[in-house]
């Protein structure tokens, strides 16, 4: 099976309708087709061409990001009366689970099919003092096409020996325009939540949980991405509350994304108690795919999490999770047009 031999495989799922393509190393998709209203197929996510850029990936596209996604202020957190210390690899923080995260480790393949019922299933051992945090930990991650226009991702893990953090993010660059469109500003998003985290000068939620009602964050009403932007010092980079969206099969509604030139519509359901709504700031003269060259705003992240640096805000929803016990967290990406 493709990437059995230390290096990265690349595992196609397809249905007739949309196929997506995902890679072992970092769980990370690598490319989706998804047709408009015409028919018509583009790529709406954005990435590379080589397998073997991904292990380099500062933007972290299409990657699965843990063993703690989003910031963790000064790299320490204090678990059961231990103090434990991460690599600082953002500003004065550790981000994405710190130098070398679950994005740049090469995951097992346990399972693959490509029949009427398309998957792929990966999974990884992370080690006991493994960037600096506690316990072994079994992470299992499945990417499935269960309808012919939606794309399911089912995280598990489950820590062996001790009580460690987990937040697992899915850390895709949408551009539904297709991947080398330009920028995102005039798509329209939706996003159900009333409230986000505000942050300080580092990114660091202050523990406060804000109503976003008379702020640039107020996306509870669909409203072009670009219409308030310059609002903000960058753009987007915030945690959502997802406090309001209606409950299908166990999974909140997240948010809707349209592109209306396309009439191409995202809708994501997840199980996290937050989102991350990041409007790919950092993004400057990235060469992507087929030369494409990726500027600021040329994607956005709606990477559905527990809320950063949760494991040093008691009133945040904590992410420690206990030798035993399971961690799990899905996502549902649905496609249509409109």
């Amino acid at each position: 099976m493709a990437g059995e031999d230390g290096k990265p495989g690349l595992f196609e799922l397809s249905n007739g309708t949309i196929t997506a393509k995902i890679t072992n190393l970092g769980a990370t998709i690598t490319s989706l087709l998804v047709p408009d209203a015409q028919g018509n197929l583009a790529d709406v996510v954005l990435g590379f061409d080589s397998l073997e850029s991904y292990h380099d990936n500062p933007p972290y596209f299409g990657c699965i990001v843990g063993r703690v996604a989003n910031r963790i202020k000064q790299g320490k957190f204090t678990l059961n009366g231990v103090e434990y210390s991460l690599a600082i690899n953002n500003g004065p923080n550790s981000l994405h689970g710190g130098n070398k995260g679950f994005n740049k480790v090469l995951w097992e393949v346990v399972e693959y099919n490509n029949d009427k019922n398309p998957s792929v299933t990966f999974k990884y051992h992370s080690k006991d003092g493994e960037e600096g945090y506690p316990g072994d930990v079994i992470v299992t991650a499945t990417y499935s096409l269960p309808s012919s226009t939606s794309l399911k991702l089912e995280m598990e893990a489950v820590p062996l020996n001790k009580p460690t953090p987990i937040n697992l993010a899915q850390h895709t660059y949408w551009n539904l325009a297709g991947h080398n469109s330009g920028n995102v500003l005039g798509h329209s998003i939706q996003i159900w939540a009333s409230h986000v985290t505000p942050v300080d000068e580092n990114s660091i939620p202050t523990g406060e949980i804000m109503p976003v009602s008379g702020t640039p964050f107020d996306f509870t009403t669909e409203n072009k991405i670009g219409s308030r932007i310059h609002e903000l010092p960058v753009g987007y980079d915030h945690n959502y509350v997802l406090d309001c969206g209606e409950e299908k099969s166990g999974l909140k509604h997240v948010a809707k994304v349209k592109h209306p030139l396309s009439s191409r519509v995202l809708n994501l359901w997840a199980d996290a108690p937050g989102v991350q709504f990041y409007t790919a700031n950092y993004v400057s003269g990235v060469v992507g795919k087929a030369g494409a060259v990726y500027e600021k705003h040329a994607g956005l992240c709606l990477e559905t999490q527990g809320f950063p640096n949760a494991i040093n805000q008691p009133n945040f929803p904590s992410i420690a999770v206990q030798p035993g016990e399971k961690y799990r967290h899905n996502m549902l990406f649905e496609f249509s047009t409109e």
